[in-house]
Protein backbone atom coordinates (compact mmCIF):
# COMPACT_ATOMS: atom_id res chain seq x y z
CA UNK A 1 0.00 0.00 0.00
CA UNK A 2 1.10 3.48 -1.23
CA UNK A 3 2.44 6.03 1.54
CA UNK A 4 1.10 9.70 2.06
CA UNK A 5 4.74 10.82 1.36
CA UNK A 6 4.54 8.51 -1.47
CA UNK A 7 1.57 9.60 -3.16
CA UNK A 8 2.62 13.27 -2.14
CA UNK A 9 5.18 12.72 -4.77
CA UNK A 10 3.11 11.43 -7.37
CA UNK A 11 0.81 14.89 -6.63
CA UNK A 12 3.87 16.85 -7.06
CA UNK A 13 4.94 15.25 -10.45
CA UNK A 14 0.91 15.75 -11.51
CA UNK A 15 1.97 19.70 -10.47
CA UNK A 16 -0.90 19.80 -7.94
CA UNK A 17 -4.10 18.86 -10.57
CA UNK A 18 -6.12 16.88 -9.14
CA UNK A 19 -9.79 15.59 -10.74
CA UNK A 20 -12.34 13.39 -9.60
CA UNK A 21 -14.51 13.86 -12.62
CA UNK A 22 -13.37 12.24 -16.13
CA UNK A 23 -15.19 15.18 -18.34
CA UNK A 24 -12.93 17.64 -16.53
CA UNK A 25 -9.49 15.54 -16.82
CA UNK A 26 -6.44 16.96 -17.93
CA UNK A 27 -3.08 15.98 -19.15
CA UNK A 28 -0.61 14.59 -16.05
CA UNK A 29 -3.49 14.95 -13.43
CA UNK A 30 -4.38 12.67 -11.07
CA UNK A 31 -7.95 11.34 -10.86
CA UNK A 32 -9.39 10.34 -7.77
CA UNK A 33 -12.34 7.64 -8.24
CA UNK A 34 -14.47 8.50 -5.50
CA UNK A 35 -17.91 6.67 -4.93
CA UNK A 36 -21.48 8.40 -4.24
CA UNK A 37 -25.16 7.15 -3.71
CA UNK A 38 -25.39 6.65 -7.93
CA UNK A 39 -22.21 6.79 -9.23
CA UNK A 40 -19.15 4.46 -8.53
CA UNK A 41 -15.73 6.34 -9.56
CA UNK A 42 -14.05 3.37 -9.68
CA UNK A 43 -15.51 2.15 -13.04
CA UNK A 44 -13.45 5.47 -14.48
CA UNK A 45 -10.13 4.82 -13.43
CA UNK A 46 -9.18 2.99 -16.69
CA UNK A 47 -10.83 5.56 -18.97
CA UNK A 48 -9.23 8.52 -16.92
CA UNK A 49 -5.89 6.83 -17.77
CA UNK A 50 -6.83 6.55 -21.38
CA UNK A 51 -7.90 10.21 -21.47
CA UNK A 52 -4.50 11.65 -20.39
CA UNK A 53 -4.46 11.07 -16.22
CA UNK A 54 -1.09 10.40 -14.95
CA UNK A 55 -2.39 8.51 -12.16
CA UNK A 56 -6.04 6.67 -11.23
CA UNK A 57 -6.80 6.34 -7.02
CA UNK A 58 -8.83 3.89 -6.61
CA UNK A 59 -10.10 1.19 -3.60
CA UNK A 60 -11.32 -1.68 -5.51
CA UNK A 61 -8.88 -4.03 -7.53
CA UNK A 62 -8.58 -2.67 -10.81
CA UNK A 63 -6.29 -4.54 -13.30
CA UNK A 64 -5.41 -3.10 -16.41
CA UNK A 65 -2.56 -0.41 -16.30
CA UNK A 66 1.04 -0.11 -13.86
CA UNK A 67 -0.83 3.70 -12.63
CA UNK A 68 -3.60 2.73 -11.20
CA UNK A 69 -3.31 3.04 -7.05
CA UNK A 70 -5.17 0.96 -5.36
CA UNK A 71 -6.33 2.54 -1.41
CA UNK A 72 -8.16 1.79 1.53
CA UNK A 73 -10.82 4.44 0.99
CA UNK A 74 -10.44 7.51 -1.84
CA UNK A 75 -11.94 10.09 -0.25
CA UNK A 76 -10.07 9.38 3.08
CA UNK A 77 -7.12 9.47 1.26
CA UNK A 78 -8.25 13.02 -0.85
CA UNK A 79 -8.72 14.18 2.60
CA UNK A 80 -5.43 13.16 4.00
CA UNK A 81 -3.68 14.25 0.69
CA UNK A 82 -5.22 17.67 1.19
CA UNK A 83 -3.78 18.28 4.68
CA UNK A 84 -0.50 16.98 4.28
CA UNK A 85 -0.20 19.38 1.28
CA UNK A 86 -1.55 22.29 3.78
CA UNK A 87 1.04 21.19 5.72
CA UNK A 88 3.55 21.64 3.27
CA UNK A 89 2.52 25.10 2.16
CA UNK A 90 2.40 26.47 5.68
CA UNK A 91 0.19 29.44 4.44
CA UNK A 92 -2.39 31.54 7.01
CA UNK A 93 -5.84 29.74 6.70
CA UNK A 94 -8.94 31.79 6.83
CA UNK A 95 -12.17 29.76 7.37
CA UNK A 96 -15.88 30.99 7.12
CA UNK A 97 -18.63 29.39 8.66
CA UNK A 98 -21.84 30.19 9.68
CA UNK A 99 -25.98 29.71 8.65
CA UNK A 100 -26.30 32.80 6.13
CA UNK A 101 -23.48 34.80 4.29
CA UNK A 102 -20.80 32.79 4.11
CA UNK A 103 -20.20 32.92 0.13
CA UNK A 104 -20.97 36.40 0.06
CA UNK A 105 -18.51 37.00 2.79
CA UNK A 106 -16.08 34.89 1.07
CA UNK A 107 -15.85 36.62 -2.25
CA UNK A 108 -16.57 40.39 -1.17
CA UNK A 109 -13.17 39.45 1.64
CA UNK A 110 -11.46 38.10 -1.76
CA UNK A 111 -11.79 40.80 -3.54
CA UNK A 112 -10.41 43.31 -0.61
CA UNK A 113 -7.89 41.13 0.05
CA UNK A 114 -6.32 40.83 -3.32
CA UNK A 115 -5.56 44.27 -3.55
CA UNK A 116 -2.88 43.91 -1.71
CA UNK A 117 -2.41 39.79 -1.45
CA UNK A 118 -1.86 36.42 -3.62
CA UNK A 119 -5.10 34.84 -2.17
CA UNK A 120 -6.12 31.17 -2.86
CA UNK A 121 -9.50 30.20 -2.19
CA UNK A 122 -13.38 28.38 -2.34
CA UNK A 123 -14.47 28.39 -5.84
CA UNK A 124 -18.31 28.65 -5.85
CA UNK A 125 -19.96 26.44 -3.36
CA UNK A 126 -16.97 23.77 -2.72
CA UNK A 127 -17.33 24.16 1.03
CA UNK A 128 -18.19 20.51 1.84
CA UNK A 129 -16.14 17.41 2.79
CA UNK A 130 -14.99 16.68 -1.30
CA UNK A 131 -14.82 20.24 -2.47
CA UNK A 132 -12.65 21.54 0.49
CA UNK A 133 -9.73 19.09 -0.14
CA UNK A 134 -10.21 19.82 -3.95
CA UNK A 135 -9.91 23.37 -3.19
CA UNK A 136 -6.79 22.75 -1.06
CA UNK A 137 -4.82 20.84 -3.38
CA UNK A 138 -5.32 23.77 -5.91
CA UNK A 139 -3.73 26.33 -3.89
CA UNK A 140 0.84 26.14 -4.69
CA UNK A 141 3.39 28.11 -3.43
CA UNK A 142 2.60 31.40 -4.96
CA UNK A 143 -0.13 32.03 -2.77
CA UNK A 144 0.27 33.98 0.41
CA UNK A 145 -3.35 33.70 1.85
CA UNK A 146 -6.09 30.48 1.43
CA UNK A 147 -9.55 31.88 2.39
CA UNK A 148 -12.10 28.61 2.56
CA UNK A 149 -15.74 28.49 2.87
CA UNK A 150 -16.92 25.48 5.05
CA UNK A 151 -20.34 23.99 5.37
CA UNK A 152 -21.80 21.99 7.34
CA UNK A 153 -25.61 20.38 7.74
CA UNK A 154 -24.89 18.01 10.69
CA UNK A 155 -22.66 17.30 13.66
CA UNK A 156 -19.32 16.83 13.03
CA UNK A 157 -19.21 18.32 9.59
CA UNK A 158 -16.82 21.51 10.35
CA UNK A 159 -14.58 19.39 12.88
CA UNK A 160 -13.81 17.30 10.07
CA UNK A 161 -13.16 20.13 7.84
CA UNK A 162 -11.07 21.72 10.31
CA UNK A 163 -9.10 19.21 10.83
CA UNK A 164 -7.78 18.49 6.68
CA UNK A 165 -7.61 22.87 6.56
CA UNK A 166 -6.21 23.61 10.04
CA UNK A 167 -7.72 27.12 9.94
CA UNK A 168 -5.37 30.14 11.86
CA UNK A 169 -8.59 32.36 11.50
CA UNK A 170 -12.17 31.82 11.58
CA UNK A 171 -15.37 33.75 11.28
CA UNK A 172 -19.18 32.22 11.86
CA UNK A 173 -20.97 34.97 10.11
CA UNK A 174 -24.40 34.57 12.51
CA UNK A 175 -26.17 31.70 13.50
CA UNK A 176 -29.52 30.82 12.07
CA UNK A 177 -32.44 28.62 11.05
CA UNK A 178 -30.01 26.27 8.70
CA UNK A 179 -30.41 22.70 7.91
CA UNK A 180 -32.95 22.41 10.93
CA UNK A 181 -33.55 18.53 9.66
CA UNK A 182 -29.99 17.65 10.15
CA UNK A 183 -29.05 19.78 12.93
CA UNK A 184 -32.39 19.17 14.71
CA UNK A 185 -33.26 22.54 15.73
CA UNK A 186 -31.71 26.25 16.47
CA UNK A 187 -29.62 24.73 19.41
CA UNK A 188 -27.94 22.12 17.24
CA UNK A 189 -26.58 25.08 14.32
CA UNK A 190 -24.84 26.62 17.35
CA UNK A 191 -23.31 23.63 18.45
CA UNK A 192 -22.27 22.43 14.54
CA UNK A 193 -21.09 25.45 13.57
CA UNK A 194 -19.73 26.26 16.78
CA UNK A 195 -16.76 23.01 16.17
CA UNK A 196 -15.30 26.03 14.35
CA UNK A 197 -14.50 27.90 16.91
CA UNK A 198 -13.72 24.78 19.33
CA UNK A 199 -11.05 24.28 17.29
CA UNK A 200 -9.93 27.86 17.14
CA UNK A 201 -9.54 27.53 20.79
CA UNK A 202 -7.92 24.57 20.64
CA UNK A 203 -4.97 24.94 18.34
CA UNK A 204 -4.27 28.96 19.63
CA UNK A 205 -6.34 30.24 16.49
CA UNK A 206 -8.11 33.43 15.84
CA UNK A 207 -11.37 34.24 15.91
CA UNK A 208 -13.36 37.45 14.71
CA UNK A 209 -16.70 37.54 16.36
CA UNK A 210 -20.06 39.41 15.65
CA UNK A 211 -20.91 41.14 18.52
CA UNK A 212 -24.44 41.28 17.14
CA UNK A 213 -24.89 37.91 17.36
CA UNK A 214 -25.80 36.23 20.77
CA UNK A 215 -25.33 32.80 19.56
CA UNK A 216 -21.92 33.71 18.25
CA UNK A 217 -20.57 35.63 21.35
CA UNK A 218 -21.63 32.53 23.44
CA UNK A 219 -19.88 30.30 21.56
CA UNK A 220 -16.57 32.45 21.40
CA UNK A 221 -16.12 32.57 25.21
CA UNK A 222 -13.23 29.85 25.16
CA UNK A 223 -10.75 31.74 22.13
CA UNK A 224 -8.24 33.53 23.97
CA UNK A 225 -7.05 35.49 20.67
CA UNK A 226 -10.45 37.49 19.12
CA UNK A 227 -11.24 40.49 17.49
CA UNK A 228 -14.97 41.49 18.21
CA UNK A 229 -17.16 43.74 15.72
CA UNK A 230 -20.35 44.81 15.51
CA UNK A 231 -22.78 47.28 13.15
CA UNK A 232 -22.97 50.00 15.41
CA UNK A 233 -19.16 50.40 17.36
CA UNK A 234 -18.09 53.12 15.13
CA UNK A 235 -15.65 51.78 12.79
CA UNK A 236 -17.59 52.02 10.08
CA UNK A 237 -20.40 55.08 9.80
CA UNK A 238 -23.52 53.89 7.88
CA UNK A 239 -24.77 56.31 5.34
CA UNK A 240 -27.79 54.09 3.94
CA UNK A 241 -28.10 50.47 3.20
CA UNK A 242 -30.95 51.05 0.55
CA UNK A 243 -30.94 50.74 -2.58
CA UNK A 244 -27.34 50.17 -1.66
CA UNK A 245 -24.61 50.50 1.01
CA UNK A 246 -22.73 53.28 1.36
CA UNK A 247 -20.15 53.99 4.41
CA UNK A 248 -17.56 56.04 6.27
CA UNK A 249 -14.29 53.91 7.00
CA UNK A 250 -11.23 56.51 8.27
CA UNK A 251 -12.23 59.47 6.33
CA UNK A 252 -12.84 56.81 3.07
CA UNK A 253 -16.15 57.05 1.77
CA UNK A 254 -16.84 53.77 0.22
CA UNK A 255 -20.05 52.32 -2.07
CA UNK A 256 -21.11 48.57 -2.55
CA UNK A 257 -23.35 47.43 -5.08
CA UNK A 258 -24.50 45.17 -2.29
CA UNK A 259 -27.78 45.69 0.19
CA UNK A 260 -29.41 45.20 3.24
CA UNK A 261 -28.39 45.43 6.86
CA UNK A 262 -27.20 41.68 6.71
CA UNK A 263 -24.90 42.64 3.99
CA UNK A 264 -23.74 46.06 5.72
CA UNK A 265 -22.84 42.82 8.61
CA UNK A 266 -20.52 41.05 6.24
CA UNK A 267 -19.02 44.37 4.94
CA UNK A 268 -18.55 44.93 8.75
CA UNK A 269 -16.62 41.19 8.96
CA UNK A 270 -14.46 41.30 6.12
CA UNK A 271 -13.54 45.44 7.11
CA UNK A 272 -12.35 43.89 10.55
CA UNK A 273 -10.45 40.45 9.07
CA UNK A 274 -8.80 42.82 6.04
CA UNK A 275 -7.46 45.57 8.89
CA UNK A 276 -6.52 42.24 10.78
CA UNK A 277 -4.36 41.36 7.90
CA UNK A 278 -2.91 44.31 7.66
CA UNK A 279 -4.94 46.27 4.01
CA UNK A 280 -5.25 50.41 4.65
CA UNK A 281 -8.27 51.74 3.95
CA UNK A 282 -8.00 52.54 0.03
CA UNK A 283 -7.41 48.77 -0.45
CA UNK A 284 -10.46 48.03 1.66
CA UNK A 285 -12.33 50.53 -0.70
CA UNK A 286 -10.75 49.16 -3.90
CA UNK A 287 -11.70 45.76 -2.86
CA UNK A 288 -15.55 46.33 -1.41
CA UNK A 289 -16.12 48.53 -4.57
CA UNK A 290 -14.83 46.12 -7.47
CA UNK A 291 -17.00 43.07 -5.94
CA UNK A 292 -20.60 42.43 -8.40
CA UNK A 293 -22.88 39.79 -6.82
CA UNK A 294 -23.67 37.11 -9.36
CA UNK A 295 -24.64 34.06 -9.45
CA UNK A 296 -28.52 34.33 -7.84
CA UNK A 297 -27.21 35.99 -4.83
CA UNK A 298 -28.22 39.51 -4.25
CA UNK A 299 -28.11 40.22 -8.00
CA UNK A 300 -29.58 43.20 -9.69
CA UNK A 301 -31.11 42.28 -13.31
CA UNK A 302 -32.87 44.53 -15.38
CA UNK A 303 -36.35 43.21 -16.84
CA UNK A 304 -38.20 44.01 -19.12
CA UNK A 305 -41.97 46.44 -19.17
CA UNK A 306 -39.32 48.61 -17.00
CA UNK A 307 -39.06 45.82 -14.08
CA UNK A 308 -36.29 45.68 -11.75
CA UNK A 309 -35.39 42.10 -10.12
CA UNK A 310 -33.16 41.27 -7.08
CA UNK A 311 -32.52 37.44 -8.01
CA UNK A 312 -31.67 36.19 -4.56
CA UNK A 313 -32.59 32.14 -5.84
CA UNK A 314 -29.01 30.82 -4.97
CA UNK A 315 -30.74 29.23 -1.51
CA UNK A 316 -32.46 29.67 0.97
CA UNK A 317 -33.51 29.37 4.55
CA UNK A 318 -36.35 31.17 7.02
CA UNK A 319 -33.51 33.37 8.58
CA UNK A 320 -32.34 34.61 5.35
CA UNK A 321 -36.19 34.69 3.66
CA UNK A 322 -36.61 37.37 6.76
CA UNK A 323 -33.67 39.80 6.08
CA UNK A 324 -34.50 39.68 2.59
CA UNK A 325 -38.38 40.19 3.27
CA UNK A 326 -37.36 43.16 5.39
CA UNK A 327 -34.75 44.61 3.12
CA UNK A 328 -36.47 44.74 0.00
CA UNK A 329 -39.91 45.84 1.93
CA UNK A 330 -37.75 49.12 2.78
CA UNK A 331 -37.60 50.21 -0.92
CA UNK A 332 -39.95 52.51 -2.53
CA UNK A 333 -42.17 51.21 -5.19
CA UNK A 334 -44.62 48.70 -6.47
CA UNK A 335 -43.20 45.14 -5.34
CA UNK A 336 -43.97 41.23 -6.63
CA UNK A 337 -42.18 38.77 -4.11
CA UNK A 338 -41.82 35.57 -5.69
CA UNK A 339 -41.10 33.01 -2.86
CA UNK A 340 -39.94 28.83 -3.30
CA UNK A 341 -39.61 26.40 -0.73
CA UNK A 342 -37.00 26.28 1.89
CA UNK A 343 -35.85 22.71 2.23
CA UNK A 344 -34.07 20.70 5.20
CA UNK A 345 -36.79 21.79 7.36
CA UNK A 346 -37.54 18.50 8.93
CA UNK A 347 -39.87 18.93 11.72
CA UNK A 348 -40.27 22.87 11.48
CA UNK A 349 -40.88 22.51 7.49
CA UNK A 350 -45.03 23.65 8.23
CA UNK A 351 -44.61 26.37 10.94
CA UNK A 352 -41.30 28.25 9.27
CA UNK A 353 -43.13 28.42 6.01
CA UNK A 354 -46.34 29.73 7.98
CA UNK A 355 -44.93 32.42 9.73
CA UNK A 356 -42.69 33.39 6.00
CA UNK A 357 -46.18 33.49 4.75
CA UNK A 358 -47.32 35.60 7.74
CA UNK A 359 -44.33 37.95 7.68
CA UNK A 360 -44.44 38.50 3.80
CA UNK A 361 -48.19 39.78 4.31
CA UNK A 362 -47.09 41.93 7.38
CA UNK A 363 -44.40 44.32 5.15
CA UNK A 364 -47.80 45.20 2.57
CA UNK A 365 -46.17 43.83 -0.65
CA UNK A 366 -48.54 44.58 -3.18
CA UNK A 367 -48.27 41.03 -4.89
CA UNK A 368 -47.01 37.74 -3.14
CA UNK A 369 -46.40 34.46 -5.39
CA UNK A 370 -45.55 31.06 -2.97
CA UNK A 371 -44.38 28.52 -5.17
CA UNK A 372 -43.78 24.54 -4.00
CA UNK A 373 -45.58 22.04 -2.19
CA UNK A 374 -44.84 23.50 1.81
CA UNK A 375 -45.92 26.40 0.78
CA UNK A 376 -49.14 25.45 -1.07
CA UNK A 377 -50.28 23.97 2.49
CA UNK A 378 -49.25 27.36 4.30
CA UNK A 379 -53.04 29.72 4.85
CA UNK A 380 -53.02 32.68 2.73
CA UNK A 381 -54.25 35.25 5.17
CA UNK A 382 -55.07 37.74 1.89
CA UNK A 383 -56.20 37.41 -1.24
CA UNK A 384 -53.28 39.09 -3.13
CA UNK A 385 -51.18 36.12 -2.29
CA UNK A 386 -51.35 33.45 -4.31
CA UNK A 387 -49.93 29.77 -4.09
CA UNK A 388 -48.85 27.23 -6.38
CA UNK A 389 -47.39 23.82 -6.59
CA UNK A 390 -45.25 24.06 -9.53
CA UNK A 391 -43.15 26.68 -11.07
CA UNK A 392 -44.83 26.16 -14.42
CA UNK A 393 -48.79 26.78 -12.75
CA UNK A 394 -46.74 30.21 -10.74
CA UNK A 395 -44.64 30.98 -14.45
CA UNK A 396 -48.71 30.44 -15.72
CA UNK A 397 -50.26 33.22 -13.81
CA UNK A 398 -47.36 35.70 -13.57
CA UNK A 399 -47.89 35.57 -18.11
CA UNK A 400 -51.26 36.59 -17.05
CA UNK A 401 -50.58 39.59 -15.11
CA UNK A 402 -48.14 41.19 -17.57
CA UNK A 403 -45.95 42.65 -14.93
CA UNK A 404 -44.90 46.23 -15.68
CA UNK A 405 -42.96 48.73 -13.59
CA UNK A 406 -42.82 46.38 -10.88
CA UNK A 407 -39.69 45.87 -8.36
CA UNK A 408 -39.08 41.92 -7.85
CA UNK A 409 -37.56 39.70 -5.41
CA UNK A 410 -37.17 35.86 -5.96
CA UNK A 411 -36.12 34.01 -3.38
CA UNK A 412 -35.96 30.34 -2.56
CA UNK A 413 -33.86 27.06 -2.07
CA UNK A 414 -31.96 25.73 -4.78
CA UNK A 415 -33.89 22.89 -5.67
CA UNK A 416 -36.70 24.90 -6.49
CA UNK A 417 -34.77 26.78 -9.21
CA UNK A 418 -36.76 30.01 -8.37
CA UNK A 419 -34.24 31.79 -10.86
CA UNK A 420 -36.23 30.52 -13.78
CA UNK A 421 -38.93 33.38 -13.48
CA UNK A 422 -35.92 36.17 -14.13
CA UNK A 423 -37.23 36.02 -17.88
CA UNK A 424 -40.85 36.71 -17.22
CA UNK A 425 -40.48 40.18 -16.01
Amino acid sequence: MITLPELYELYVSSQGQVFTDTRQVKTNAMFFALKGANFNGNTFALKAIEMGASYAIVDEPIQGHENIIQVEDVLKTLQDLAHYHRKQLGLPVIAIGGSNGKTTTKELLVSILTQAKKVHFTPGNFNNHIGLPLTILQANAAHELIVLEMGANKAGDMTELCLIAEPNYGIITNIGKEHLEGFGGIEGVAASEGELFDYLASSNGHAFVNQDDEWVKKLAQSIHSQSPYAMNDGVLQLKHHVPNIVFDYQSVKIASPLMGLHNFQNIRACVEIARTIGLNPLQIQAGIQAYVPQNNRSQWVKGEANNTILLDAYNANPSSVEMALKTFAAMPGSKWVLLGDMFELGAYEASEHQAICDLAFSLSFEHIVLVGKAFAKVHLPHSNMKQFESVDQAQVYINEQKPSNQLVLIKGSRGMKMELFKDLF
